[in-house]
């Protein structure tokens, strides 16, 4: 790790004195100016003096506890980044700070690697507030400096309900901890989108972002999927590869239908997120890793760990900070403005005009229910920009099969009693819960397997698949499919 800036000062609050040399020594090394303190009154007599970039504090100090200078420094308006230590298996107190606002905690005994990590990624973060602050006079709360990419990201959650407001506060408080945070929200409400701009608002937003669908991955590869594997670790392992924890190192690893994940997977993703260290399958060496835990749900999480199908000390480990994505029916009002984006970014993908909604359209949509949200309505008007012939849209809410069941239903009566009843096939799998999240999935895994069968070469893939080209294209950008190295599309929301 490079030398901290001179301006970098730390102050180390910690009773026992062993401990607070080691710290003191080990942050002097990486070139930081460094102030201890033994107890609260000594912590406040420091504070009161002079300003910090960060302040670590054990959380069990003589005369009283480290929340308790968390929430008076918040109570003041001080800038510094707080670091809490506490002692193993109290993920409680850890817990707590980190709603209170604490930066990031760390687990006694500190592992120093990972000490210096999360001190650099702390003073890194606080860097634009503290250079923001009056150099005289009373601390006070300094407006923070966000990405570049914060304002774009934010901009694509569109909507300015007061569902979507409360939303956008969120992820912009939250987005300055390590905290990790669970999204819950239906399918298809933008439960990633919101991932991304925690991320682009964030101190990482110049690291990777790394999404991955829990629910996509064969149980047998899991393993080295997360964590990496070593060349000959397993059957057609011929050499080593990162896995996601190593990709999203000063990034943010957002791990998508958490709720999918096997029992024995959970307990592995627990460790790593405790330790902040994982093995690749075949390696005999652990591997520190930097990365913001951010998850998502559509399932009641819960109700998942009362009934035994999901841990509930990673639940907890996870849920540190919960933001509600709203389902479209609560934030009706956002309706136009969604669909002119989504419009808008269809015709850019098309390579035609941006075609307009009649006021009457967009009532219509009001009152269908669009039970699948943001990715039903994008569906809908997919669809019919592709069945357009005119520069005015009429979206189509029947089914593709309407009109065959009015003709089965239509019939004659006495046609309908001469033929025989039979019973349905029974579904060879459960009824989904979401047919149109179901439906696209199915048609993505079909769409993936044709390219890949054919080296990603569309033409190739579509003649396959009995497409058109056009056809194709179309598929691939409403399914936010991506070749390797391609950047992809996201969704609007």
């Amino acid at each position: 790790m490079s030398s901290a800036p001179a301006s970098a000062h730390v102050l180390v609050v910690d009773d026992e004195p062993d401990l607070r040399t080691l710290y003191e020594l080990t942050l002097l090394r990486e070139g930081y100016r460094v102030e201890a303190a033994g107890s609260l009154a000594e912590a406040w007599a420091q504070l009161d003096n002079r300003k910090f970039d960060a302040v670590i504090t054990d959380m069990r100090l003589p005369d009283g506890l480290g929340l308790d200078l968390l929430n008076g420094m918040l109570a003041g308006q001080r800038t510094e980044r707080c670091i809490v230590m506490t002692a193993y298996g109290s993920a409680e107190n850890a817990v707590e700070a980190l709603k209170a606002g604490a930066f990031d905690y760390l687990t006694k005994p500190v592992d120093l690697k990972q000490f210096r990590t999360v001190v650099a990624s702390a003073i890194q973060d606080g860097g634009a507030a503290a250079r923001a602050r009056p150099s005289t006079g009373a601390p006070r709360q300094a407006p923070v400096e966000r990405p570049a990419g914060s304002q774009a990201s934010l901009g694509r959650l569109v909507g300015d309900s007061q569902t979507m407001r409360i939303v956008k506060e969120r992820i912009a408080k939250v987005a300055r901890s390590m905290a990790p945070v669970l999204v819950r929200g239906e399918s298809g409400t933008g439960k990633e989108l919101v991932a991304r701009a925690i991320h682009a608002c964030s101190h990482r937003s110049d690291g990777p972002f790394v999404a991955v669908n829990c629910s996509a991955i064969p149980e047998a590869l899991l393993e080295a999927e997360f964590f990496g594997a070593k060349k000959g670790s397993y059957t057609g392992a011929t050499q080593d590869r990162e896995g996601y924890f190593q990709a999203a190192r000063s990034g943010t690893l957002f791990l998508d239908e958490i709720g999918d994940l096997p029992l024995a997977m959970q307990s592995k993703l627990l460790r790593a997120i405790q330790e902040r260290q994982v093995r690749a399958l075949g390696s005999t060496q652990e591997d520190a890793v930097d990365v913001r835990i951010v998850s998502a749900t559509h399932k009641d999480l819960a109700a998942d760990v009362h009934a035994g199908r999901f841990r509930q000390d990673l639940y907890y480990r996870l849920n540190v900070i919960e933001i509600l994505v709203p389902p479209l029916r609560e934030r009706r009002e956002d309706l136009p403005a969604l669909c002119e984006a989504l419009l808008a970014r269809i015709a850019h993908e098309s390579g035609m005009p941006v075609p307009t909604l009649s006021p009457s359209v967009v009532q219509q949509l009001c009152d269908h229910p669009l039970s699948g949200n943001v990715r039903e309505l994008e569906n809908l008007l997919h669809r019919a920009v592709a069945l357009s012939d005119g520069e005015e849209l009429q979206v189509d809410f029947a089914p593709t099969q309407a009109p065959a069941l009015m003709r089965e239903t239509s019939a004659p009566s006495a046609a309908v009693s001469a033929a025989p009843l039979t019973t349905p096939a029974p579904l060879p799998h459960p009824m989904p819960a979401d047919l149109q999240a179901y439906l696209d999935q199915q048609e993505r895994e079909i769409l993936v397997k044709a390219l890949r069968d054919s080296g990603f070469n569309r033409t190739a893939a579509a003649q396959r698949l009995g497409l058109s080209l056009r056809q194709i294209r179309y598929r691939i950008a409403r399914l936010s499919i991506s070749a390797p190295g391609d950047d992809g599309h996201g969704d609007s929301a």
